[in-house]
């Protein structure tokens, strides 16, 4: 929301994400689908091209609690910081007996989390070496992608925080994003918080 209704200031696009109204994407292909949220679950909508109209295909979307899917660029895998790394080789190679989970990783933020939100699991945009500040965009990627996260039931994390917590200082202010099934992120935050807990 912004503070005067007359003119949009900086500071109005500079607030946490908890404070957003609304998020979503669309998304197109062989079908084209819409996914919004005004805060109130999440909820999707299909092009039906005979109308010219979205139909609400997937009402009140719940992410799984828990997922089989891990969703991340293993090409970035020796940048990588030790949280990353644990978790990623965790979900490869379970040592509790559990089958691994399968990789899953389109390289468009929206596909992967589309596919997240839709069947469980973990979407991570790890910072690194290359780019210890993370890569995605806080304001137009970040932000609405944890806004329909947390509205589906599941979690969004930085690798320090909640991202909806976030304060961004500009426009294109970068972050690391894990974000999915809420048990999922539970599992990084354990690992990231038992790295600080050594350091």
């Amino acid at each position: 929301m912004i503070k005067n209704k007359d003119e949009a200031t900086l500071e109005d696009v500079l607030q946490p994400g908890k404070n957003m109204v609304a998020a979503g994407y669309c998304m197109y292909g062989s079908f084209c689908e819409l996914v919004l949220s005004t805060g109130n679950g999440v909820h999707g909508f299909t092009l039906d091209p005979s109308l010219g109209e979205f139909i609400m295909t997937h009402p009140d979307i719940k992410i799984p609690k828990k997922g089989k899917i891990y969703s991340v660029n293993e090409g970035n895998a020796r940048n990588w910081d030790g949280p990353t790394a644990k978790y990623v080789e965790k979900c490869k190679y379970p040592k509790d007996g559990s089958s691994p989970k399968s990789l899953r990783y389109v390289g468009s933020m929206v596909a992967d989390v589309h596919r997240t939100l839709l069947y469980g699991g973990i979407f991570l945009y790890p910072a690194d070496k290359k780019s210890p500040n993370g890569k995605l965009r806080v304001l137009y990627e970040v932000f609405p992608m944890s806004f329909l996260m947390e509205q589906a039931g599941g979690q969004a994390f930085t690798g320090k925080q909640r991202a909806l917590d976030l304060v961004p200082t500009n426009i294109h202010e970068r972050s690391p994003i894990f974000l999915g099934s809420y048990d999922d992120v539970e599992e990084i935050k354990a690992l990231y918080a038992a790295e600080g807990a050594k350091a």
